[in-house]
């Protein structure tokens, strides 16, 4: 299988290998080592492996790699009024930063929240971190909401999609460039189906049901 990458990490990636190969051209072993490393590093970042997860209308997919870092119920969310589930997902450097649907849908809000750099370790990044929020319901009109939060190290937050598109369960909907979180909201008849420490992998993993 031809391995995939995200077009926004060749402009890091291209230069490094190219200064990683003149270093090696004119003898300069140490830096054509460290840059060797350098591009290793960013082309396992940047990959972005074909993923079919499940195709069950209920479930709700991850749409991130990483470490499931809190679960906890919200009284009265910002995202409807009442109850909300909240799934957060932390993704270190070394996981695949591709963000997917977690449901067939339609995008019927997004917006975009200027904020600090928070490590996104820490709960405090859900509410005051550069952020994009997306909100998603599917046929039977079950809403759900997912943010795209930067961390401490992250430069850019990527959403390819806008307000009206329809997008498919699993289907790239952007990314968030060296280290990160995602939020997910969930209504309250949701059941949740992963645990804090589990390692959910975007488009595969099943992290909640919406029951009929």
């Amino acid at each position: 299988m031809r391995l995939r990458f995200a077009p926004e990490g060749w402009i890091f990636i291209i230069p490094v290998i190219i200064l990683a190969a003149l270093a090696l051209l004119t003898q300069w072993y140490v830096a054509a080592i460290v840059l060797g490393l350098l591009a290793a590093f960013l082309i396992n970042f940047f990959r972005d492996p074909h993923r079919a997860g499940s195709e069950r209308h209920v479930d709700v997919l991850s749409p991130a790699d990483g470490t499931v870092v809190l679960i906890k119920d919200i009284p009265d969310g910002e995202i409807w009024p009442g109850l909300t589930k909240q799934v957060s997902i932390f993704m270190s450097v070394f996981d695949v930063h591709v963000n997917r649907a977690p449901i067939t849908g339609r995008i019927v809000h997004y917006r975009y929240s200027a904020g600090k750099k928070i490590p996104a370790m820490s709960h405090k990044s859900s509410t005051d971190n550069e952020q994009n929020l997306i909100v998603m319901t599917d046929g039977r009109g079950a809403t759900l909401a997912f943010k795209q939060i930067a961390g401490l190290l992250a430069r850019r937050i990527v959403f390819d999609k806008k307000e009206g598109d329809e997008v498919a369960r699993g289907e790239r909907v952007g990314m968030i460039k060296f280290g990160s979180r995602v939020d997910v909201f969930l209504p309250p008849n949701a059941e949740i189906r992963v645990k804090v420490g589990d390692k959910p992998k975007v488009a595969l993993t099943i992290i909640a049901e919406i029951p009929e």
